[in-house]
């Protein structure tokens, strides 16, 4: 008789590491396409912050060309010229509005990319502490079921509810 309640003891041990075992497989793999997700996205991030030295670069060199066009204008050029220069200054001051507003355009767009990687790096690390929980309580329940300890498979679990706790939060983000 004690032989069978002993026996149904580690059916449930070997049930619940079971569960968490494939709890652990689950949030590793959650874990590791958040962690993608973020190499993904700071691969983004720098190749926008790029192109905004790329445009910086541009301005730049518009800026210098304004500068030089201004310079011209102040010589002694024929009225023809200098409206011509005047129309040149024009385009310019036009090229250089037009690179603030990319330049502002593409830091929204690598600020927001930043943003969402702070998101899913919280989601990747409440995977990774779900893991780490997971592999304590199922080591805990191997150990109750070695040694025919009924308290360490019971620790094991309770540890296990903090991993389930994480994994879910891993999810929601509630908190």
């Amino acid at each position: 008789m004690a032989g069978d309640v002993q026996e149904k003891w580690l059916k449930w041990v070997a049930l619940t590491t079971t569960i968490l075992a494939v709890c652990a497989a689950i949030a590793s793999l959650k874990g590791g396409g958040f962690s993608t997700q973020v190499q993904l996205m700071t691969t983004q991030e720098n190749n926008k912050w790029s192109y905004f030295q790329s445009k910086s670069i541009k301005q730049h060199v518009t800026e210098m060309e304004l500068d030089l066009v201004k310079i011209e204008l102040l010589k002694d050029n024929p009225a023809a010229v200098k409206d011509e220069l005047r129309g040149k200054i024009k385009a310019v001051e036009d090229n250089i509005a037009r690179y603030d507003k990319e330049k502002a355009a593409i830091k929204t767009e690598a600020e927001g990319l930043s943003s969402r990687q702070g998101e899913l790096k919280r989601h990747g690390g409440n995977f990774g502490l779900a893991v780490m929980f997971f592999q304590i309580a199922i080591m805990l329940s191997a150990i109750g079921s070695l040694l025919k300890q009924r308290s360490s498979w019971l620790c094991g679990l309770a540890i296990g509810v903090a991993g389930f706790v994480y994994f879910l939060n891993g999810f929601l983000l509630f908190f």
